[in-house]
């Protein structure tokens, strides 16, 4: 695969609709082309602990953020007839969903490319565990902000240009 976009989200709470961030990296003839990272004030507008835990933003950091059909009006040209990437698709790809539905955003037929399926069948049990962190460092990746959008979707474009 030459040509794709990998994305990653970040959730405020347990509700997939509650993303605030989203990191893109544009991948075209097997180069990194552009990389887009954006905040987003988050639906519903609430933080849970675990989630600040994962990737320490909170209210602070999302309050003047822009509202997702905002984001994605910048990031939709991006991506038109790519396929999508990330590590555990369902994951991204059900936020994607979820938060569409909820702005009432048409929702198009995004094709979705897993690199943690991926990643077990290429690896296999050569691996200790198939997390993004473990993944990247088997590509020649280093991950060193895990959990910042923009770098774990930098993290799944590596790992996609390599095994996908």
């Amino acid at each position: 695969m030459t040509d794709f976009a990998a994305i990653d989200f970040e959730t405020a709470n347990e509700q997939p609709c509650s993303v605030c961030s989203v990191g893109v990296v544009i991948v075209r003839n097997g180069q990194v082309v552009y990389r887009f990272y954006s905040l987003i004030h988050p639906e519903p507008e609430y933080y849970q602990w675990f989630c600040q835990r994962v990737h320490g933003l909170s209210e602070e950091d999302t309050d003047e953020a822009p509202l997702f059909p905002e984001v994605w009006s910048q990031i939709e040209p991006l991506i038109e007839g790519l396929p999508l990437v990330a590590h555990n698709a369902r994951f991204d790809e059900g936020c994607l969903k979820a938060v569409h539905q909820v702005y009432r955003m048409d929702y198009p037929d995004y094709i979705f490319h897993d690199t943690l399926a991926a990643s077990r069948r290429h690896f296999g049990c050569l691996l200790p565990n198939h997390q993004l962190q473990t993944v990247s460092a088997a590509c020649g990746y280093d991950l060193t902000h895990h959990h910042h959008a923009l770098a774990d979707a930098e993290a799944c474009a590596a790992i996609a240009m390599q095994i996908l």
